[in-house]
């Protein structure tokens, strides 16, 4: 062996369990937040929701009222809380996703072990909002948070392939790959 094959397995042996730190940190992220109490978690997706009517209203030039601001709040809160929910496991399945590929799972049982990964945690996690003020476990917000794994997942497994069959297998089947 020499020593930058000695190198880059070392770097491998280093690297590889490092490509878990961003899904350790999304988690630690949904949990931080499920650790709201109920006011400070709607009084966050009220600002969220004041922002995206603010932006809309200036970027549309529609001159809004307070009174029709606050009623566009309304309308859109429940939806930007849920669409919070489904974003955050969005990410969680990506980072999920790819190390695990990196370790070697494909295919199916990629996808069955990063969706029970993700849902196993917003199981959790919701059971963990059971003993926050204010909070309460809900079932509709674990299949939300499942859609948006699975949709991080499928969305990970077709960027994947595609690069997989028009970046690097034209790469390791060229010429001057081969005669290496």
């Amino acid at each position: 062996m020499t020593f930058q094959s000695f190198l880059r397995a070392l770097a491998r042996f280093i690297l590889k369990p490092l490509s878990f730190v961003p899904a350790l940190i999304i988690m630690y992220c949904i949990y931080s937040f499920s650790a709201q109490e109920g006011t400070e978690s709607s009084n966050l997706s009220f600002r969220v929701s004041h922002k995206v009517i603010a932006t809309i209203d200036r970027a549309l030039d529609l001159d809004l009222s307070d009174e029709q601001i606050k009623s566009g709040i309304n309308k859109i809160h429940y939806y930007i809380r849920k669409t919070a929910h489904f974003s955050e496991y969005f990410l969680l399945a990506v980072s999920v996703s790819l190390p695990l590929y990196v370790y070697g799972i494909r295919g199916i049982w990629l996808m069955l072990t990063a969706l029970i990964l993700c849902s196993g945690f917003a199981c959790l996690d919701e059971y963990h909002q059971l003993f926050v003020s204010g909070r309460v476990a809900s079932g509709k917000d674990v299949l939300i948070d499942s859609t948006g794994a699975l949709t991080g997942i499928v969305c990970t497994s077709i960027v994947g392939y595609i690069l997989r069959k028009s970046v690097f297998e034209p790469i390791f089947h060229s010429r001057h790959f081969q005669s290496i």
